[in-house]
């Protein structure tokens, strides 16, 4: 007999949708049992890995003595790029700029030249401070500030974005001014750091254990490595302890490497980098340097605009491209640019890899938006909230973004208009700028500031999810989709979805983890895209399995299909009620 007894008189059922549920592990968190993968029990003979680092920031590897490295104590193996048995290339877009391991030339300082493979996680790591690695130096750069983003290396190719004629509105205007300005980068530092745990598998197959916002590539770029299709390469993560972006790409080279010694030695492999190795040798948030140049008149009201957001992003592709595409996407904020000129320059640097960080190049778009909104309002002498309201889209026009999409249900201006009043915006701004007056060196500030982001994948092949949902004779629920846990709460809100379907309480769904082995192809859980793509896909499996009952109890009961009703924990079919476990049974044993 299962503990949970469905109350089969209740009105709504307990845990659906638009009811507050705590998270599925928030318990588990504050006991401390919930698991990650460092806490999972080591097979027997698990090895450790941990990398060797360049100690070049641009140079030729002119020779590299490991004797020393494969002699200390504990060390199995040490891995170069001539261990990779299949592609030596992790880029997430195919652009083939990303080794696993750097062969013969390294491109940044720290980037990973060689692994070492020992019995303990800490003879690992004292044995990769015994290279001895020689370098030819070659001339690097680091800082976008003295590159030319017209002229200088790209990482990928770059995006414009036109409308009207933004030269001629610029020099046409009453004024005009232009900028520079410098938006920092960011580190992700998620709390639980990249960690990766093969486990080999009978012929080709291994299976992997990833921190990780994308299962499916990590199991493609292992597969690549490895040299052996997709299907050989099952990957899993129940939960992540954060990733902000952080673990979409860059837990390829710890999985990659933990597998492809996993397989050569025939045991289990971890590699869990120490903080300051994973805050080295992984990418961060893009850093920018955005040139402005502006036309308004004397009321503040802009006619053109030209933008060039040059990048920091580092020796690869990455996801650099639409990183830096995004931010022309949102260059525009909420505001119309009657004409704009907006460019990217994603510039190769000899620095780590750049790469996704929550908001994805929005954030930086904003800011040069919201950059040129107060230049406009310094020069004209006027609240800066007035020339926000004076430069805001339009309803039935002004309309028109610079990627010429049609803003449509625009609802910014009452937005506005009601946090200021809300707020008593007028009276603390009139309280702020008296107490300025009389206060010498201690300032006080006030801002009402849009945002305008948009959701999904600009690769909108990834804007798709699939799901799995098993139905037992007891009328219990077993759930999996492609969607990844990092403690936003996604898991509790997709079973949320299909006990709303299914019309039974929230704790006859069970939640599992993500698995390449159960939902294949998934896309990354990211561009808060996590709820509506994978809720949709669990609703839709969810909604095919009720279609197959209701056909079932029509036929067996000879009512009408219309007649057939999931109720809270039951169901109605035509004058009788059963219990939603009752006709499942039912209908297994038809």
């Amino acid at each position: 007999m299962t503990r949970h007894a469905p109350n089969l008189r209740a009105q709504k059922i307990a845990g659906g949708v638009a009811t507050d549920q705590r998270h599925d592990s928030a318990h588990k968190h504050v006991r401390g049992t919930a698991v990650y993968i460092d806490d999972m029990p080591e097979p027997s003979g698990t090895l450790h890995g941990c990398l060797g680092l360049s100690t070049a920031t641009h140079a030729t590897i002119t020779s590299m003595d490991l004797s020393a490295v494969r002699a200390a104590p504990g060390v199995v193996d040490v891995l170069t790029a001539s261990d990779v048995p299949g592609e030596n290339d992790i880029s997430p877009t195919g652009r083939h700029d990303e080794p696993v391991l750097a062969d013969g030339k390294v491109q940044f300082f720290g980037q990973p030249i060689f692994c070492v493979i020992a019995e303990t996680r800490e003879q690992a790591r004292r044995a990769t401070r015994l290279a001895k690695v020689e370098y030819k130096e070659l001339p690097f750069v680091t800082d976008i500030g003295v590159l030319d983003p017209r002229k200088d290396k790209l990482v990928t190719p770059p995006l414009t974005l036109r409308r009207g004629d933004a030269a001629a509105a610029i020099n046409a205007a009453p004024r005009r001014l232009k900028g520079k300005m410098r938006i920092g980068g960011q580190d992700h530092f998620y709390l639980e750091g990249q960690i990766a745990m093969a486990i080999p598998g009978e012929d080709q197959d291994v299976t992997i254990y990833s921190s990780t916002q994308h299962p499916s590539e990590i199991q493609h770029m292992v597969s690549h490595a490895l040299g052996v299709p997709s299907h050989a390469v099952t990957v899993e993560i129940r939960r992540m302890g954060g990733g902000f972006g952080g673990k979409e790409t860059q837990g390829n080279q710890f999985a990659a490497l933990a597998a492809i010694a996993a397989k050569k030695h025939h045991r289990a492999v971890k590699i869990r980098p120490d903080r300051d190795d994973d805050m080295i040798a992984t990418g961060k948030r893009h850093d920018f340097l955005v040139d402005y140049e502006v036309g308004f008149d004397d009321e503040g009201n802009i006619l053109g605009v030209d933008f060039m957001f040059a990048a920091r992003c580092g020796f690869s592709a990455d996801l650099s491209g639409p990183v830096t595409d995004r931010a022309l996407f949102h260059c525009d904020n909420t505001y119309f640019w009657p004409a704009v000129h907006a460019q990217s320059a994603p510039l190769y640097t000899n620095t780590v890899s750049n790469t996704a960080f929550r908001g994805f190049g929005g954030p930086q778009g904003m800011i040069g938006a919201e950059r040129v909104i107060e230049e406009v309002a310094f020069a004209v002498g006027k609240d800066p909230l007035e020339i926000r309201k004076k430069n805001f889209y339009g309803t039935s026009d002004r309309n028109v973004t610079p990627y010429h999409q049609t803003v449509e249900d625009n609802i910014i201006h009452r937005i506005v208009a009601e946090l200021e009043a809300s707020c008593d915006y007028a009276r603390r701004r009139r309280t702020i700028e008296a107490f300025n007056v009389n206060s010498r060196f201690i300032k006080r500030g006030l801002a009402l500031t849009p945002v305008k982001f948009g959701i999904s994948f600009t690769a909108t092949h990834y804007n798709q999810a699939g799901a799995l949902v098993h139905v037992y004779t007891d009328g219990s629920v077993h759930l999996n989709h492609g969607g990844t846990e990092m403690g936003q709460g996604l898991y509790v809100k997709v079973a949320q979805v299909v006990a709303e379907e299914f019309q039974i309480d929230l704790d006859q769904v069970k939640i599992t983890a993500t698995t390449t082995g159960k939902v294949p192809n998934t896309s990354a859980t990211a561009a808060s895209s996590g709820s509506d793509l994978n809720g949709m896909a669990a609703q839709n499996a969810a909604r095919q399995i009720k279609e197959r009952l209701t056909n079932f109890a029509a036929e067996k009961y000879q009512v009408p299909r219309d007649q057939v009703l999931f109720l809270p924990n039951r169901v109605r079919i035509g004058n009788q009620e059963i219990a939603f476990a009752d006709l499942v049974r039912q209908a297994y044993m038809a």
